[in-house]
């Protein structure tokens, strides 16, 4: 069921994670989503991607207008990012370091300016609990692109820590992902987690950017904060998703546009 409003215009900014290919067509998925969204986060190598998945996707962005990000993570292929690492703070701020700094390098070669950071996976989450994380997260943004937003969850660890040392932030929702009633995102090791249907994401994406509530996993309903809003590539039937998802909020009277 569609929901329409005609009220004040509404703007959010859709987000994609990209460059992110384990399969030969991963490219063409990435050139079918670039068209629906406004902001990507292109991997920097440390979950996966290489210099040749950066580029690609670094001009698929530009030719597109889309906002670049740098999707930095803990230095984990065989997990993808989305275990957590038992690394020193020191050990994780120079990988960060080399990540962040090779990714704005090509980004520079290929003529475009970084727009956002978002952590990827087990980082984006173990950021948002542990403080020493959050801050080694926070020092290296500092270092490598003080002037760049990130993408985050509100009311967490990094997102206090974040405002103190003056980082900017803008606030991220997930389309394809289940929450708790603390706000995190529902373990993807748990049941229903991934949001799969297609009616069920509308709706999800329709509280949250509309209305500013979201649904948790247990039926609760909770204020959320959404200024930018993640599809996941790798969620089944992205590409499908993504343009129903564009669909919906441009005929629910809201922009997309980034943040």
């Amino acid at each position: 069921m569609l929901f329409f409003i005609f009220s004040s215009m509404r703007s959010i900014d859709l987000n994609c994670d990209l460059g992110e290919w384990r399969e030969a067509n991963g490219f063409q998925k990435d050139a079918s989503i670039m068209p629906f969204i406004s902001s990507c986060n292109i991997a920097c190598g440390g979950h996966i991607g290489d210099q040749d998945s950066m580029r690609s996707t670094i001009r698929l962005a530009l030719e597109h207008n889309v906002g670049i990000g740098a999707h930095p993570s803990y230095p984990d292929w065989d997990n993808f990012g989305r275990k957590v690492l038992e690394i020193s703070p020191s050990e994780l701020k120079a990988n960060l370091i080399d990540q962040l700094s090779g990714f704005i390098s090509i980004l520079a070669e290929e003529g475009g300016e970084l727009h956002h950071v978002k952590p990827h996976g087990a980082l984006y989450n173990e950021a948002a609990i542990n403080p020493d994380v959050a801050k080694t997260v926070i020092e290296v943004i500092q270092e490598i692109s003080p002037w760049s937003p990130v993408y985050t969850q509100e009311g967490s660890f990094f997102d206090k820590m974040a405002k103190v040392s003056g980082v900017r932030l803008i606030y991220e929702v997930f389309a394809d992902r289940a929450y708790e009633e603390n706000l995190r995102l529902r373990s993807r090791a748990l049941d229903g987690a991934i949001i799969h249907k297609k009616e069920n994401v509308l709706e999800h994406i329709h509280q949250m950017v509309i209305e500013g509530k979201v649904k948790t996993y247990s039926g609760k309903m909770l204020s959320i904060r959404a200024e930018t809003m993640c599809l996941h590539s790798d969620t089944e039937g992205s590409i499908q998703l993504a343009m129903e998802i564009f669909e919906y909020l441009k005929l629910n009277g809201v922009e997309i546009a980034t943040a």
